[in-house]
């Protein structure tokens, strides 16, 4: 997934240029300018996009490259590499200009900052202030909130009633019982994740109602009620489609994953219009956004780039060429 810290730097340079970044494929999307890239100020210039390889990361980096060639741009694509680290050693080395990345990974996990800050303006700041020493800029983010969060059933939610984490830490106080848990093995001991959680929250829960499994088991045990509550990422799409009830992080312990562009600086010294270009839709970007376009791919099946192509051309910002 995109927070993982699961490779050394050079151990991950090493597995980046073992998964695409020498080739690439170009990308062909038949449009041009709707409401963004009017007048082509991207022509003659040759962008290459990357991305991680998880399904919002692929629709992600479909979706800056559709734009690029609407204004103009010939786009090489090579997203979907593997790891967190990977992706962004492409876009601070050169290999790519550009790809959307997450303010909390940057300033957690690249920038190794143990503390988040709880304001998601100040987070993108301080990540944008801290990184243009490496070469990468961050433009403006987006509403898009990509963090760790708890859900359960519909069923488990009537019964119990719960709706925000303080309110689940006093249900593991008066019905110890009741308060089952289905997480990643990475989320049961991070800082950032269970542990902290618990810390936070007053919350103590035994081992006995912790239960790891990877990502993709925990939504189908959460739907069926095999645990009270789920981590899930907050953008998922199959919240959505199985209407689960997320809980509010009425604390703000979680850290803020806001999504935004991330550019190789020289790449946007040389082409200034990315900016402009990728603006709009960058404001548009938003949790439920997300979830609807990640849905279309893990739960509907539809492949993520045709997924990015058709939602750029239902908002308006690139038509048919």
């Amino acid at each position: 997934m995109r927070r993982p810290l699961v490779l050394t730097l050079a151990g991950a340079l090493v597995l980046a240029s073992g998964c695409g970044l020498q080739s690439g494929s170009p990308m062909v999307d038949d449009v041009v300018p709707g409401s963004i890239g009017k007048g082509e100020p991207l022509k003659g210039a040759h962008l290459t996009v990357t991305s991680k390889e998880f399904t919002e990361q692929l629709i992600l980096g479909a979706i800056m490259g559709i734009a690029f060639q609407a204004a103009g741009a010939d786009v090489l694509d090579r997203t979907g590499i593997q790891g967190s680290i990977g992706a962004r050693e492409a876009v601070k080395n050169g290999d790519a200009d550009g790809m959307y990345e997450y303010t909390g990974t940057a300033w957690i996990t690249y920038l190794g900052n143990s503390e988040p800050i709880t304001d998601p303006q100040k987070q993108w700041q301080a990540v944008h202030d801290a990184d243009l020493k490496n070469g990468l800029t961050w433009l403006p983010p987006s509403r898009l909130n990509n963090t760790y969060a708890l859900a359960m059933n519909q069923a488990k939610f009537k019964k119990y009633g719960t709706k925000t984490l303080s309110d689940v830490a006093a249900l593991a106080k008066s019905d110890p019982g009741a308060v089952t848990l289905c997480v990643e093995s990475e989320f049961a001991n991070r800082a950032d994740g269970l542990p902290g959680m618990e810390k936070k929250y007053g919350m103590s829960l035994p081992a006995k109602n912790i239960t790891q499994m990877d990502t993709g088991i925990i939504y189908t045990q959460v739907k069926k009620g095999s645990c009270t509550y789920g981590e899930v990422f907050t953008t998922d799409g199959r919240i959505k489609s199985m209407n689960l009830a997320v809980m509010e992080d009425d604390k703000k312990f979680f850290p803020n994953y806001n999504v935004a562009p991330e550019i190789n600086s020289k790449a946007l010294k040389e082409h200034p219009e990315i900016a402009e270009v990728l603006d709009p839709i960058t404001k548009k970007l938003d949790n439920t956004v997300a979830q609807t376009l990640n849905a279309k791919v893990d739960v509907d099946g539809q492949d993520p780039h045709q997924v990015a192509l058709d939602w750029m051309k239902k908002e308006g910002f690139v038509k048919e060429g």
